[in-house]
């Protein structure tokens, strides 16, 4: 029994179920498990993924200032509505400041696929620091609403550039196991910037906090001189002696392989070469200009519907209030019902964010994709149903437990955190092609963004349609029980399955009910 090599992209997903006492006659007959993994050959120890995780690490670092961006406008724009503020603000400047964070980044997100392309995963993180630096630093010292509101411009657009590539390079070398949880650590550094953002918004001035802001962008650029490039991109580009070395560094731990003179990284090289020339020697047309090419991949099923299917999957995360509480947790706490500082209120949503970001961390190790993200959806929906249900009681004066719409709202951003929210982007680099798997994340998150800004721009547009905060609740927890439904019907299972057969998955499949999961799921 042997394994065939399939069309794999530049990371997949370990055999770890095939028998080790089997015979393999080639090498090259293993799947390419990811830049640095062979299931033949991977080591189990921690030890042996130290520099996956620290390159991790190191890309994934800016997410915390995408969080800080996230919180900030809501402490800049409370502090800039005190009597003492020296500069005003009207609703609609309010508006642009908190929403042109996201306005920006599905342009951005098309330039970074581009960059990533063309510098590199790294070197794009690297370059996303100069306009969050440019950005941070025009808010700090604006002194009218036009200059702070360029600022936060800029910072979408490097955030954009800053934390996709992450996400991107993590795909490329990160080992199955680890895969959906390294993926997933951009969760808890987000978190981990609302929290920061909240609390400092306690106690300094919203431009010292600016300059703070500046240190979160920095530092990830610095991160990322210490790590490799991935060597998927580095063969892509035909930088061999690059990739190899870069094999080298990730590989450092690996144990040698038993009865080979070949060490772990030359046989990487070997399968990493072995698959770019299957590359070349199947191009149709080899004068064929990218962006043609770049077209065609996305007419075919496995371009065009991974597309559609996270279209309806962002329309169900993006309207079941996930992000809405996020931006306006401090007029939706107050609404709900609770007596607590809107500051303590919203510094607790990112607390139990964070809490619950490692806690899925966890759990993408042990779980399948599409049962997290279902119980998720469940648990929304039932804390949202109970949330409305009592808000009402307390409007009505028939009950003293004003406590339980906090709680629920808590528990509801628990259960959005291990699966709703992270999964739909943990995925996007998981189901399109490698050839396209740039521009098809930059498409999803562009989408995705596209939603969110619908969302936060028309709530209180929502809020007034549907007739007020008790009824909004409902609606949330309504759309919540669909992306349950949705979830069930359409999306594939990710976790334990190798990348070239969720690239193909979309050849012969656009509903998941009914596929025979052999065929995708290796444990």
């Amino acid at each position: 029994m042997h394994v065939k090599m399939k069309n794999i992209g530049a990371s997949c997903v370990s055999l770890f179920g095939v028998d080790p006492s089997i015979t393999i006659k080639k090498d090259e007959d293993y799947n390419l498990v990811s830049t640095i993994s062979i299931s033949r050959y991977e080591g189990k120890k921690i030890k042996s993924h130290l520099p996956e995780i620290c390159a991790a690490l190191a890309a994934v670092s800016f997410h915390l200032s995408s969080g800080m961006g996230m919180a900030y406008s809501a402490v800049l724009i409370a502090q800039l509505e005190l009597p003492e503020s020296e500069i005003k603000a009207t609703t609609s400047e309010k508006s642009w400041i908190a929403s042109i964070l996201v306005v920006v980044v599905p342009v951005a997100s098309i330039i970074c696929s581009l960059l990533m392309d063309s510098i590199g995963r790294l070197k794009t993180i690297i370059v996303a620091a100069i306009p969050g630096v440019l950005g941070w630093s025009m808010i700090a010292l604006a002194n009218n609403i036009p200059l702070i509101i360029i600022g936060r411009l800029l910072l979408g657009f490097s955030l954009a550039c800053g934390t996709n590539p992450a996400i991107v390079y993590i795909s490329e070398i990160a080992s199955p196991s680890l895969r959906g949880s390294l993926m997933s650590m951009g969760i808890p550094l987000v978190s981990t910037g609302l929290v920061l953002t909240y609390f400092f918004g306690m106690y300094l001035d919203w431009r010292v906090i600016a300059w703070i802001g500046n240190i979160s962008c920095i530092v990830p650029a610095i991160l990322c001189f210490f790590v490799p490039e991935s060597p998927p991109w580095l063969f892509w580009k035909r930088k061999y002696g690059e990739a190899k070395k870069s094999l080298d560094w990730l590989a450092k731990y690996q144990p040698q392989p038993q009865s080979r003179s070949e060490t772990y990284s030359e046989l990487q090289m070997k399968l990493l070469e072995n698959e770019q020339n299957k590359r070349d020697n199947g191009n149709e047309k080899k004068g064929d200009k990218v962006a043609l090419s770049t077209v065609k991949a996305f007419l075919k099923p496995t371009g065009y519907k991974p597309i559609i299917f996270f279209f309806g999957l962002h329309v169900c995360q993006q309207f079941c209030g996930i992000y809405i509480i996020m931006y306006y947790s401090i007029q939706f706490m107050q609404a709900a019902g609770t007596s607590i500082d809107p500051y303590v209120a919203s510094i607790f949503i990112g607390i139990v964010r964070f809490v619950m970001s490692l806690v899925s961390t966890a759990l993408m190790r042990k779980f399948r994709r599409r049962t997290l993200i279902m119980i998720s959806a469940l648990g929304m929906s039932l804390c949202m149903f109970t949330s409305g249900f009592f808000t009402t009681l307390i409007q009505q004066n028939k009950t003293t437990l004003t406590w339980v719409p906090v709680v629920s709202l808590l528990a509801f951003v628990s259960f959005s955190t291990i699966g709703f929210a992270p999964i739909p982007f943990t995925i996007m680099t998981e189901l399109f092609p490698t050839e396209i798997r740039s521009v098809g994340y930059a498409i999803g998150m562009s989408e995705n963004c596209f939603l969110n800004f619908i969302s936060l721009q028309y709530y209180y547009t929502m809020l007034e349609f549907l007739g007020g905060i008790v009824e909004i609740q409902y609606f949330f927890a309504i759309i919540a029980l669909l992306g349950l439904v949705y979830a069930y019907i359409f999306m594939p299972e990710t976790f334990n399955v190798t990348m070239s057969d969720l690239a193909n998955y979309y050849n012969d499949h656009t509903i998941y009910i009914g596929h025979d999961h052999s065929k995708t799921e290796h444990r």
